[in-house]
């Protein structure tokens, strides 16, 4: 495997958050985000834009700890042409870094049941299904996963 660069986005870049928001837009095309969107999620999440050289591979979403149980969300994502090359991995585990850092309790990710390598992803790393659903007014489901044996560390 190749190096991979891993590098945080601000609100304040739009070149990284438009190369965030290609990724994102591409790999869940049913909750395409506009930029200003995607600047608001830089300002309350840590967006991460990962590199293969100069060639964007990916991008990582992880929301802070919430509730009671300060469960953080982390979405690793990987571009089809680039994926089974442990370039997610990588980025997983580097938002799980990040999870733990701020404290999280537990650790749940979200994918979209069309994204089947997605969705492999997810369990083959130990999370377990927790729901599924559709949003209002739209007609792709969702999935909502939980890391089993999540330890603070």
């Amino acid at each position: 495997m190749t190096d991979l660069r891993i590098v945080p986005v601000a609100a304040a870049d739009d070149g990284a958050l438009l190369d965030w928001q290609h990724v994102h837009n591409t790999i869940v095309p049913p909750a395409a985000l506009p930029l200003d969107a995607v600047r608001a999620r830089a300002g309350r999440n840590r967006l991460c834009n990962a590199y293969e050289g100069d060639v964007l591979v990916g991008c990582s979403t992880v929301r802070p700890p919430q509730g009671e149980e300060a469960v953080a969300t982390v979405i690793a994502r990987v571009l089809p042409e680039h994926r089974l090359r442990g370039l997610g991995t990588t980025l997983y585990d580097d938002g799980l870094a990040h999870a733990r850092v701020l404290g999280a309790g537990a650790v749940e990710t979200c994918v979209l049941a069309a994204n089947g390598d997605g969705l492999a992803f997810a369990l083959a790393r130990g999370f377990a299904e927790t729901e599924r659903y559709v949003l209002d007014g739209e007609s792709d489901l969702w999935i909502d996963l939980r890391l089993s044996g999540w330890d603070r560390g």
